[in-house]
């Protein structure tokens, strides 16, 4: 475990991040972006130590890898955990990484949806196809998950896939992760070209909701670590939960807060704005 004093860590969590010349317009175009160098090794090393003993304290999933579902098979995945830990609240918040979802977004602030770290094990499977916006509900498209993994991600180990373009068609919008959303969605998908490379260490990808993506088996002998947060406009507001995971979202991510208001719970406050 790499050790880093607060200063060092809070100063390169909020230093702004410059976006490079195109990037905006290829996540509109596209529905993702991937950066290079967003973090450095130091932190990532460090921050992977403190993620993952929460991660293996908090996790609930413990039955054998043969017993579980696809979406079990997929990852160990444990939310919220900035209020678990300072130091996580640190991470989640860091303005370096909200401003970038700012910019991608074009709006004039962010607000933290939820976090989640998705550990995919060693002999975890595939994730299957599927959008994020499927389970919340939220009125606007403004919405983006950066993916950051706390390690080199090596193809054997599942990075994330993208179909480009996906987000700007109305395909596969009920449909929860699944074996049928991974069959449905092949079929369906296949007008559109396939993102799918690793991941250097520092490099990160911000996807938006509506984008279908995916992640292949992990075959590396090692843990696949990596730590998401959900951003969106600070003006998003909530809409009727369409279907019973947006209920859920809808009660425990936005605490129940009234169906055509702001999305402004106590937990989800602006993690950047200009």
């Amino acid at each position: 475990m790499t050790y880093l004093n607060t200063e060092f860590l809070q100063s390169e969590l909020s230093k702004p991040f410059v976006l490079p010349e195109g990037a905006v317009e290829h996540f509109n175009t596209y529905g993702y972006v991937k950066l290079k160098d967003v973090l450095s090794a130091e932190l990532l090393s460090h921050y992977d130590s403190v993620i993952t003993d929460l991660v293996f304290s908090l996790n609930k999933l413990t039955k054998p890898m043969e017993e579980r579902t696809t979406y079990e098979r997929a990852f160990l995945q444990v939310m919220n955990l900035w209020r678990e830990s300072d130091e996580v609240k640190d991470f989640v918040f860091s303005a370096r990484l909200a401003k970038i979802a700012a910019d991608l977004l074009q709006v004039n602030g962010v607000r933290l949806y939820h976090d989640q770290a998705l550990y995919k094990e060693s002999s975890g499977g595939i994730t299957p196809w599927h959008a994020d916006q499927f389970y919340w509900p939220l009125s606007s498209p403004k919405t983006v998950t950066v993916w950051i993994p706390l390690q080199k991600t090596e193809m054997e180990m599942g990075p994330l896939a993208f179909a480009e373009k996906s987000h700007h068609v109305e395909i596969g919008r009920d449909l929860e992760i699944s074996d049928e959303s991974e069959a449905i969605m092949a079929t369906q998908l296949k007008q559109f070209e396939v993102s799918e490379a690793p991941f250097d260490l520092g490099e990160v990808s911000f996807h938006a909701g509506w984008l279908f993506h995916r992640a292949g088996p992990n075959s590396s002998g090692r843990p696949r670590k990596v730590m998401t947060m959900i951003y969106m406009d600070q003006e998003q507001k909530i809409v009727q939960p369409r279907n019973e995971y947006q209920h859920a979202d809808w009660e425990t991510w936005l605490l129940s807060k009234p169906v055509g208001g702001a999305a402004d719970s106590e937990l989800n406050p602006v993690l950047f704005a200009y």
